[in-house]
């Protein structure tokens, strides 16, 4: 819910009332495919508490998420930050997380500072509030939205 949170606030409030609309995306349908296809001898898709769903963790140190692109870098990061903030919070230690593009053949290193973590308390409060909404928030029209697989939903 914290990528959703960054990405559209409208989509978090959908999804957390499991209109799950990304099975009719070709786009995640891509990123899906792209992660089955990737790092094929990493153990993937940990899923932790029934809350969060790494991609792989190598040596419980480091978690890796792969991603399409870094058009939504910033919710990218920050869901993986949650999740290094989490696991740490149940006594894991979490050296830093990595963001994977293998499409672009790119990392990027993802740390958790001490402000990130009164940050995440703040976004999460935030994300109780717009779940606690009896309607969807306005539609803030972005440049994504036009993928979204929730466009219709919204446009239609």
């Amino acid at each position: 819910m914290v990528y959703y949170y960054f990405v559209c606030q409208r989509k978090l409030w959908f999804f957390s009332r499991h209109y799950t609309m990304e099975d009719n995306s070709e786009l995640v349908s891509m990123g899906k495919l792209i992660d089955e296809t990737s790092y094929k001898r990493e153990k993937k898709n940990i899923l932790i508490d029934e809350e969060i769903n790494i991609d792989f963790l190598k040596d419980w140190k480091v978690i890796h998420e792969v991603k399409k692109s870094r058009k939504v870098n910033e919710a990218s990061k920050w869901q993986l930050k949650y999740y290094i903030w989490l696991l740490r919070n149940k006594g894991v230690e979490i050296e830093k997380g990595v963001l994977d593009y293998p499409l672009l053949r790119k990392r990027e290193d993802v740390f958790v500072s001490e402000k990130d973590g009164k940050d995440l308390n703040e976004i999460l409060d935030k994300i109780d509030e717009i779940r606690s909404l009896k309607i969807p928030p306005v539609i803030s029209t972005k440049g994504i939205c036009k993928k979204c697989a929730y466009y219709e939903l919204c446009y239609i």
